[in-house]
């Protein structure tokens, strides 16, 4: 009984678990199956990288800076993507993405602050 490829149907020559007949095969056929999944990934990814390069373009000073709301969004900040939160003992929580996180504070200012 010989085995087709799963890709492209041509058979398989070499071991017996072999499902593919070459590497070119088995990527294209991982990348459809794996497509939707990996377009989602993707765009998160990419939307936490600019958060982050955003966060990341403001100079800080011992560790923090002080901003404005519209500043961020006029920069295309999206407050929706974070990767954790951070709740101190008082209670105050910070958003942050990666060791770069924000505080909302009164009347639309924004503390963006380093973890160590």
């Amino acid at each position: 009984m010989e085995k087709a490829c799963l890709e492209c149907n041509d058979p398989i020559v070499g071991r017996v678990d072999k499902k593919f007949c070459s590497d070119y095969c088995r990527n294209s056929y991982n990348n459809k199956i794996n497509k939707d999944s990996k377009n989602l990934v993707r765009n998160i990814n990419n939307r936490l990288r600019k958060n982050y390069r955003i966060l990341d373009s403001f100079n800080l000073t011992d560790g923090k800076t002080k901003t404005t709301k519209t500043r961020l969004l006029d920069k295309g900040f999206d407050f929706e993507y974070i990767t954790n939160l951070y709740t101190t003992k008082k209670g105050t929580t910070y958003f942050f993405l990666y060791d770069l996180g924000y505080l909302p504070l009164d009347n639309d200012y924004y503390m963006i602050v380093k973890r160590e």
